[in-house]
C-alpha cells in the first residue's frame, strides 16, 4: 500500500478538516476510548476467574491487543484519512463497495453504542437531577452534539477533561488499595489457575477496545505520520499500566470472593483503604459514559465525512463548517 500524503483532500470549494490535534490530545482521546465505565465492574469478574493474578491477565490481554494496535498505527501513518478503517480498505483493496459496507457498519455500531451508553448514563444522573429520564436523554444528547460541533480542538479538550477525571478516580482507587491492609488471599496466594486464565484474558481484552477510533482523526492530527503511531503505542501502554495497577490494588485490599460477588468491586477497595461510601465513583462513571458518547460522536462523524469523499450518495456529509472546520452535517446526523 503506498504511503498517503499528510494533506487532506477537501472537496472543491471546501476548506476540509483542520489539523489541530497534537500528540497529547490524541493520547488522551485514545485512553478515553478504552477506559470506560466497564473497568469499574470488570475487575471483580477477572479476580473471580484468576484470583490475585488479575494484573497478569490484563498484561496478557494488552499483548493480545498490541499487534492490532500496531497495525492500526502503521495503516494510520500511511492513510491518514478521516475514513479510518474504511479508508484502509478502500486504498488497500481498491474496493469502494467493501469500504462503504465496513464504514456504514462501524458508523451504525458507534451510533447504537452511543445511544445505549446515553440511556445507561442517564440512569446515574436521575439520582442527582430531578428530571424525567426521556428529557435528560434529549438534553444530554443535544449538549454533547453541541460540544462535538464546536471544533475538534474544543471537543477533544472536553473529552480530555473527562478522561483525566476518570483516570484520577482510578488513581485514587489505586492509592486506597495500596494503603489498605493486605487481604489473606494476597498474603497467601493460590497457584495460577490456568483454566481460568484464558477466560480472564478474553474479558480483559474487551477493556482495550476503542483505540481504533484514533484512526478517524487522521485528517485532523498534526504530522499524522509521526503522531498517530506514537499515540497508539502511548495510549496502549498507559491503559495497560492503569489496568494492572487497579487490579493489583483490588486483589491486594479485598478478598477475591468478595470482589467477584460485588457489583461495585472498586467501592470495596476504597472502603478497605479509606472508608466511606465512595460516592464519587458513581459521578466518575457518569463522566465515563459522557466521554464514551462524545468519542463515538467524533468517530462516527469523521467516518461519514470520509465515506462522503468517495461515495456520491453520501457526498452530503463530505462538508465542513466554514468557522469550526467540523463535519457538521455528519455530526448532527
Amino acid at each position: 500500500m503506498p504511503a498517503a500524503t499528510e494533506e487532506a483532500r477537501p472537496a472543491p470549494g471546501e476548506a476540509g478538516l483542520r489539523r489541530r490535534v497534537g500528540l497529547a490530545l490524541l493520547v488522551l482521546y485514545g485512553v478515553g476510548t478504552m477506559v470506560g465505565a466497564g473497568i469499574y465492574v470488570l475487575v471483580g469478574a477477572v479476580a473471580g476467574a484468576v484470583g490475585i493474578w488479575a494484573p497478569l491477565a490484563f498484561a496478557l490481554a494488552a499483548l493480545v491487543a498490541l499487534p492490532t494496535a500496531l497495525t492500526y498505527a502503521e495503516l494510520s501513518s500511511r492513510v491518514p484519512e478521516a475514513g479510518g478503517a474504511a479508508a484502509f480498505i478502500a486504498r488497500g483493496l481498491d474496493s469502494r463497495a467493501a469500504a462503504l459496507l465496513v464504514g456504514l457498519a462501524i458508523a451504525a455500531s458507534g451510533t447504537i453504542s452511543a445511544a445505549a451508553v446515553l440511556r445507561g448514563g442517564v440512569g446515574y444522573l436521575t439520582a442527582v437531577v430531578d428530571l424525567p429520564p426521556p428529557l435528560l436523554v434529549i438534553l444530554v444528547g443535544l449538549l454533547l452534539t453541541l460540544v462535538a460541533s464546536l471544533g475538534i480542538a474544543h471537543s477533544l479538550a472536553v473529552a480530555a477533561a473527562f478522561t483525566l477525571a476518570e483516570v484520577g478516580g482510578l488513581v485514587a482507587v489505586i492509592a486506597a488499595g495500596a494503603s489498605a491492609a493486605p487481604s489473606p488471599d494476597y498474603l497467601a496466594p493460590a497457584p495460577l489457575p490456568l483454566a481460568g486464565l484464558g477466560f480472564a484474558v478474553i474479558l480483559c481484552f474487551y477493556a482495550f477496545l476503542g483505540f481504533e477510533d484514533m484512526a478517524n482523526l487522521g485528517e485532523e492530527a498534526i504530522q499524522p505520520t509521526r503522531t498517530l503511531p506514537r499515540a497508539y503505542v502511548l495510549a496502549i501502554l498507559l491503559v495497560t499500566l492503569l489496568y494492572a495497577l487497579v487490579s493489583w490494588a483490588a486483589v491486594r485490599a479485598v478478598p477475591v470472593a468478595e470482589l467477584a460477588a460485588s457489583p461495585q468491586p472498586l467501592t470495596l477497595v476504597w472502603q478497605a483503604g479509606f472508608g466511606g461510601e465512595a460516592r464519587f465513583l458513581a459521578a466518575i462513571a457518569v463522566l465515563a459514559a459522557l466521554n464514551g458518547i462524545l468519542a463515538q460522536l467524533i468517530m462516527a462523524s469523521r467516518l461519514l465525512y470520509g465515506l462522503g469523499r468517495d461515495t456520491p450518495a453520501l457526498g452530503l456529509f463530505h462538508h465542513t463548517h466554514a468557522r469550526t472546520g467540523t463535519p457538521l452535517r455528519a455530526t448532527l446526523l
